[in-house]
This record gives C-alpha cells, structure tokens and sequence, in this order.
C-alpha cells in the first residue's frame, strides 16, 4: 500500500462565511461545492491545487461550547511568496516577515479567522523538500 498524497484537511469554524472570505478571497483558492443538512450550508470543500484540498464544517452547539482545535498547522506552497503576503496584508490579514526555514525554504505564516496557523511555503533549489539533506531545528 503506497500513499500518494494528503487527499485534504479540515477546519471547524464558528463563521463559514469569514473562513471563505479568507480561503477564497485572500488566498484565491476555488470552492467546488457545499456540504448541506436539509437544505443549510454546513460547509465547503475548497481546491488548493491539483490534487489537495481543505474541508471546512460549521461547528454544531456541542463544539463550540467545547472549541478546542485539533489541527495544529498546514502549509500551502506559493509561486510568489512575496506577491502573497502582500495581497494578505493589503486584506487586512497579519501575515509574519518572510524568513528562510531551516529546511532552505522561504517562509512566512498567518492566521486564518478561525485562529489556525498556516505556514505559506517557497521552494528554493536548496529546499530539502527537494534535496533530501535533515534539517537541524534547534
């Protein structure tokens, strides 16, 4: 058995309305279609490239009155980091400085409406990701 690829993750959110703002106005990435319960919206299914993929669901009652998250982080590899952050700050977002990641990769992270970080990725011919080489976090 071979895993091919993270198929997708998934955001709880108390607002689905402020979470696709986010994910698909700031970041552009295309929601495919709706999850519904008789007829109500209860969440997304968003495209953030060939084959990855974000679920968002509303939380019910149970889960916001006990909103712990589960998922700590994802990242999103971008073509043009720098173009990127821009276009978040420009949308009232509070992207971090672009730095260079110890696995040789530029970075930066923000925060989605929900509280999650996200970890927005470009790969240098150096990467590790490419290269192979362990990457010293201390």
């Amino acid at each position: 058995m071979t895993i091919k690829s993270v198929a997708h993750v998934c955001i709880k959110t108390k607002d689905l309305t402020r979470t696709l703002d986010f994910y698909g106005g700031a970041l552009g990435l295309q929601k495919l279609f709706n999850f519904t319960r008789h007829g109500d919206v209860i969440g997304f299914y968003l495209k953030a490239s060939n084959d990855s993929f974000i679920e968002v669901f509303r939380m019910d009652d149970a889960e916001q009155g006990n909103a712990r998250q589960h998922l700590h982080h994802f990242c999103l590899e971008t073509e043009s980091i720098e173009k990127l952050r821009e276009t978040l700050a420009q949308k009232g977002y509070a992207p971090g400085n672009i730095i260079m990641g110890a696995d040789n990769s530029r970075q930066f992270w923000v925060k989605d409406p929900n509280g999650l970080e996200i970890e927005f990725q470009q790969y240098t011919g150096r990467s590790s990701q490419f290269t192979g080489a362990d990457v010293d976090v201390t």
